[in-house]
């Protein structure tokens, strides 16, 4: 067949998908994806209609910031769009020691790693880490976590075959409790968490956490993606607060506005990673253009108090006003403010509604958050504005109307 043919491929087992899928829509949680054109950081259009996008996870405007795409350009020109390889056998570069080497003073630490995304990282170092229990005790790593971590988290957990000792949201008595009851067990006990939660926009005590890691003698694994650029001295995250952690990963694809992941500690773990980390050996390095973009970044961000200021001042604005209107922002104190609906069917109306009002966004629904939790995620960022956010009330105040949704 020609490349232009219009013929449908079908299998056997089209059937079930497509019952599986009326399924899913029949429950309000089928995804799809849709066209979407970015004008600007806080400008999509989509289907022809031109959107504010509170949906995004750009904090700090930098995806389209000239200095970034200067640079990314420029390494491209230079050193040609590919890797070429896993790192292992042809694709390490001098661009990439010199980016791990800006990331590690960055963060504080002796030694840095770069990786493939975030999904990718959490999913793929959380197996190594495990490893090393077996390795030097000859019995399993003892791993506690978060309930409300992300999907990436658990996938690491279950990809290394370890049953979770899940502990409540953020409730660090609870996790000594856990960590008591199981004192006796021999592996490396390890805790893995967030410092910012994507779903929720809460965070971690970050220095309580680490002292309780310290009398428990676990391995503290901070996730600092949605923290990573904002939070801390120089946005250098909340790990760095609290003078940093046994292990800090992060991505670039959020404030630092381009794509990839990180992840930061000492020189002997990242060498433990390079043998050990399936998403580092198999994965083929990232490529001149992204290393340009995060090399841009890491100059930039340091110098940005004034964009962290003023996102810090529009979070808590947006907060005050949805909770003067009704409406519960759970314990958000961060970039991050989701807008509890509850039922997911009215969650994806507001959604709707929103976008005839010219605003994206984003209905989160079950499994990505607890059932009875849907919510509108919304992300902000520096580049937003009061008066964008006034627009996005009134959006609100009218979507709850128009829905008969109690607050």
């Amino acid at each position: 067949m020609g490349s232009g043919t219009n013929h449908r491929f079908m299998t056997r087992f089209d059937e079930f998908f497509q019952t599986a899928l009326d399924g899913l829509s029949r429950d309000h949680l089928r995804r799809a994806v849709r066209p979407l054109e970015r004008d600007g950081p806080v400008i999509v259009r989509r289907e022809g209609a031109t959107l504010l996008n509170f949906s995004s996870n750009d904090y700090l405007g930098l995806s389209v910031h000239p200095a970034l795409k200067a640079r990314s350009i420029d390494w491209t020109r230079r050193f040609g769009t590919g890797s070429g390889a896993s790192r292992l056998v042809t694709g390490t570069s001098e661009q990439h020691r010199l980016v791990e080497e800006k990331l590690a003073r960055f963060k504080g630490t002796e030694a840095a790693l770069l990786l493939a995304s975030g999904w990718q990282a959490n999913a793929a170092i959380l197996p190594a880490l495990f490893r090393l229990s077996m390795e030097t005790t000859g019995a399993p790593a003892v791993v506690f976590t978060d309930r409300l971590n992300h999907a990436s988290l658990h996938h690491g957990c279950q990809a290394a075959g370890l049953r979770q000792i899940r502990f409540a949201h953020n409730d660090l008595g609870h996790l000594e409790q856990a960590l008591e009851r199981h004192r006796d067990r021999k592996g490396l006990r390890f805790i893995v968490t967030e410092s910012v939660f994507s779903m929720d926009g809460d965070r971690t005590e970050v220095a309580a956490l680490k002292a309780l890691a310290a009398r428990h003698d676990a391995f503290l694994y901070l996730d600092e993606a949605h923290a990573t650029g904002v939070l801390g001295p120089q946005g250098r995250g909340l790990s760095a607060e609290a003078g940093g952690v046994d292990l800090v990963m992060g991505t670039f694809s959020k404030a630092l506005g381009g794509f990839g992941a990180y992840v930061a500690g000492t020189r002997a773990l990242c060498d433990w990673l390079v043998s050990t980390c399936s998403g580092f050996i198999y994965t083929t390095a990232p490529p001149p253009a992204l290393l340009g973009a995060i090399d841009a970044a890491l100059d930039l961000v340091p110098t940005m108090e004034d964009e962290r200021r003023h996102l810090a001042t529009l979070a808590a604005h947006l907060r005050a006003e949805l909770g003067d209107r009704g409406w519960s922002t759970g314990l958000s104190s961060t970039q991050i403010v989701p807008v509890m609906v509850g039922d997911s069917g009215q969650t994806l109306a507001l959604a709707e509604t929103l976008a005839r009002f010219g605003i994206l966004g984003g209905a989160i629904r079950p499994p990505t958050v607890p059932s009875g939790t849907a919510r509108i995620r919304l992300a902000l960022s520096a580049a937003h504005d009061t008066a964008m956010v006034d627009r996005l009330l009134r959006a609100l105040d009218e979507g709850a109307r128009e829905h008969g949704i109690v607050r």
